[in-house]
Order: C-alpha cells, then structure tokens, then sequence
C-alpha cells in the first residue's frame, strides 16, 4: 500500500505542535478543553502504548507532547455507564438506572458540562456523547453531553468568541461493526497482529483483529483532523487535549467484562506550556476523574459526591503527584439485554498495579448473555460481522477451541483473582488457590469498605431491583431476530423473546 494514502498528521502541523518550542501569545486563565474519545478500544492498541501493527502517529504526538497513562481504567466495560461515571465524576453504582445501558441518567446528578456552561464555558459534543439511551424519557432538554454540533469545526464557529469552551469529539471508532477485509485493504498485515491468550490464534481471529486496527486508524486520522481546525483557529496553545476511549474493545472477554480487555483504556492529557511533556504516569486513575480535573481547569467548584478526583497534581509541571491510589474499584450491571427478563450479570472489581480481584454477584447467569446468542459479545444478535465470536461458536466442540469458547461464555465462579504480573492475559483464576488466600481476602476487604463507603446497594443490603427493572430504550433488542444468513450457518430459529 502506499502510505501517503494514509492520512497522517501533515508534517509542517507536526511542527507547529512541538509544544516546547511555543511561545504562548498571552496567559489565559481558563483553557479550553477537547476531548477525543474513541468507543470501544483497549489500552494497548496504539502505537505509543506499544502496539508495533496499528500505526497512530497523531496518538502518539500527543502522548509525546503530553502525559500518558498506563494504568487508566472506565468505571464500568459499558457505553453508557462509562460515560455518566465520567460526566458526574461517580462511581456508576451512585446513579441508579444510570448504571445500565440504554437506560437514563437520573437528572438529580451534576455534570460538569452543566456546570462548566453554567460558569461561563461554552460546551459542546459531536456523536455519541452520553449513550445509547434515551435522554428525553428522563425529562432533559438535551444529551447530558452538551450542546450538539455536527462538527468540531462548526461549534468553533457558532460558538461566542469570548467564551472558553468544552467540546467532546466522541468518535463511532473503532465499534463494531468492522468492515470486513479493512485491515488488509488499509496495508495492516493479519501475520502482525498480536493475538492475545484469550482468543485462538486463528486467520479468521487475525482479520478480524486486523480490521478493528484500521478502525483505530481511522480514529487518529480524526485526531489529525481536529488539531489541523485548532491550528488554523489559533486555538491550539490554550487548549488542553484530553485522549481516551470509553472501554475496552468488542471481543470476548473484552466489552461487557470487568478484565482488563474491558475496563483498561488509553488515557493521554497535554497542554502546551502547562503541562509535563513526554512523560507517563503509573497512577492508578478512572475516567471519572477527567470531571473534578475539567471542573479545576475551568475555575469551577468540584461537587464533594464526586467520587473522582483531580489529575491536575499528575499533569501539571510542578504538580507534586501525591494521586498515589492503592487501588481502583470498578463495576457493571446490565450491558445489553441478553438475558430472560432483562436480567444483567452484576459485578464489582478492584485492580491494583499487581492484581485483579472480581466478585460476581449472579454466578448461576450467563455471563456473556443467555445461549445460543451470547449476546453482549457483539455482533449484535447476529447480524453483524464477527469472525471471532463465529469462528469460536462454530468450533466449541474442537477440543483445540472448547477452552477459549469457555473463557468467552461459560458460567463463572462468584471470585476470580488474578495476578497482573504473571497473567497479563487473565487466564488463570487464583480465588481458590490457598497460596493467593491472604492476597484474596485482603482484595475483597478493601473492595468491601470502599463499596460501602460510597454506598453500593450491593454492599449495604439497599435497592438493586432497578439494575435488572429499569427501562431499556431498544425494544429491537428485546426480541432479536438473526439474519437469514446466520440462522442458516448457526441453526438458530427466526426470532427470540428475551421477555417471556
């Protein structure tokens, strides 16, 4: 393929964002802030954070000229859940149906859009923004959010040239569905990719990885795009440059999982001038954090339910880092609606640097959605491309297969340990291990009190009916119907009724 196809960051915009050689035209109280959020991609899959196959050279610039996390996590491995943890700065098991995908936000919850508009910002988002669900069954004038805007170019022009802004490019990339044959179309060889130990090393798993990775590029190509509109603005040198990714990516074990491969995300914050530059942080951080850190960029009072906190000791060039978290606390409720009766897969989760502790509440459900569809691992109800959530169904019963099959679908024990350093890719379930029993019990108190602490119904014996009642804003959902190309390939009947 020829690479000047490929729409890099244009070299003379490269060096005009060589930060350390700026010279800032005037000091600015309030910067302006712009976050980029891919949907769905996992932490190590871009070029700065060690991937050798995708290539994301705007990705990487900014990690250069900024702060890089290595240890960012979502609050939960969900869209929407991940994206009311961040817009209220709260740990999602705070935000009653907000937990849950295509569900509400509760409007008695502050955002810091609200209050970043309400103190003088103008805020704005382009795509997804808070979602899927519906923001209009709760009684709100618009997406949580923020304004809409069709794009970032347009909210720079509509926008009142006095105001400091906030604007959110939420990005569809890298979700499913992939196009097929992308990868290789876009020059990324399926013999590159690296397969991690939860998949098969398969061709099919290798294409299909491969396409996802020309979707994360498409993604930096969008990055690009966006700082070419602040450089020819002239906003760029007062803009702090948030990038991110909601959650994990769309495979099994991944989305909809509280492993790493669904609630590890990329994190890269960088401000000319203001900021460290080249610099990564081992801090153990969330998403929800990103709300208290816009909130004091912006000269606004954090809301003390905010369970989040500020980044800006990590970022700032004489911040003293005293950030230093044991540990983060994550969780999930329902993801898509999968189950008989909209039943979700409860869990909760503490990660340290060294290990991974889950508890899941429901052993006795399906963990990936009910059989045959196994729906939370997209492709959504078979009708969308999935090669490798095909490729293990059509193959469960090879015994080369079976295992990988069964860590994507099978039934899973109420505990799960895992030691970070030794199993990167969480392989090896340690909770019933006497060796790991002190490291197990102590995981599981502290998981416990910082539940409690921020009042997880879970915990302190309150309502979690409404995680499994709550309104769910798909109905096609409800009663999926595969493609008549899949109920030909996979046996399955026309229709489903996941409500009776």
């Amino acid at each position: 393929m020829n690479l000047n196809q490929i729409k890099y960051f244009p070299v003379a915009l490269i060096a005009a964002l060589s930060w350390g050689s700026c010279k800032p035209k005037k000091e600015v109280q309030r910067p302006n802030i712009l976050m980029i959020m891919s949907d769905n991609q996992s932490w190590n899959h871009a070029g700065i954070y060690g991937d050798k196959t995708v290539r994301t050279p705007n990705m990487d610039l900014i990690a250069k000229q900024g702060v890089r996390f290595n240890n960012a996590f979502c609050s939960s491995p969900s869209c929407t859940p991940a994206r009311a943890a961040m817009l209220t700065g709260q740990d999602i098991w705070r935000l009653k149906e907000g937990a849950n995908l295509w569900g509400i936000l509760p409007t008695q919850y502050k955002l810091y859009t609200d209050l970043l508009e309400d103190n003088g910002y103008a805020v704005g988002f382009q795509g997804k923004g808070w979602g899927p669900g519906s923001f209009e069954a709760n009684g709100r004038k618009h997406n949580p959010a923020g304004n809409p805007y069709p794009s970032f170019g347009e909210f720079l022009k509509l926008k009142n040239k006095d105001n400091p802004w906030c604007y959110w490019l939420s990005s569809h990339e890298p979700h499913r569905p992939y196009v097929e044959g992308s990868g290789e179309k876009a020059g990324i060889d399926p013999a590159h990719v690296k397969v991690p130990g939860y998949l098969p090393d398969q061709i099919d798993v290798r294409k299909d990885i491969a396409d996802y990775y020309a979707s994360i590029e498409t993604f930096d190509q969008e990055i690009g795009e966006a700082l070419k509109v602040l450089q020819a603005t002239g906003e760029l040198e007062n803009t702090v440059i948030v990038i991110c990714s909601d959650n994990g990516w769309q495979m099994p074990r991944g989305l909809a999982n509280l492993y790493d491969f669904g609630t590890h995300v990329p994190l890269i914050i960088s401000w000319p001038g203001k900021f460290k530059q080249n610099v990564v942080a081992d801090n153990l951080v969330t998403l929800n954090d990103l709300a208290p850190t816009f909130l004091a960029l912006g000269g606004t009072e954090i809301p003390a339910e905010m369970t989040g906190k500020s980044l800006l000791p990590i970022v700032e060039k004489q911040g003293k880092n005293d950030l230093q978290r044991a540990y983060v606390v994550l969780g999930r409720e329902r993801h898509a609606f999968v189950r008989q009766h909209g039943l979700g897969y409860p869990g909760r989760a503490i990660r340290t640097k060294e290990f991974l502790y889950i508890k899941n509440y429901e052993p006795g459900r399906w963990p990936a959605g009910d059989p045959p569809f196994y729906g939370d691992i997209d492709p959504y109800m078979f009708n969308w491309p999935g090669a490798t959530k095909y490729y293990l169904i059509e193959n469960r019963n090879d015994p080369k297969v079976k295992p990988f099959f069964e860590l994507a679908v099978g039934k899973r024990p109420a505990e799960e340990l895992f030691d970070i350093n030794k199993d990167p890719d969480e392989l090896h379930n340690l909770a019933a291990d006497p060796a790991y029993a002190k490291i197990k019990e102590k995981l599981a108190a502290q998981m416990r009190d910082y539940l409690v602490k921020t009042q997880d119904p879970r915990e302190t014996g309150g309502e979690t009916k409404v995680w499994d009642t709550a309104d769910y804003f798909s109905e096609v959902d409800k009663k999926p119907k595969p493609s008549l190309e899949m109920q030909k390939r996979f046996k399955l009947d026309s229709a489903y009724d996941y409500l009776k």
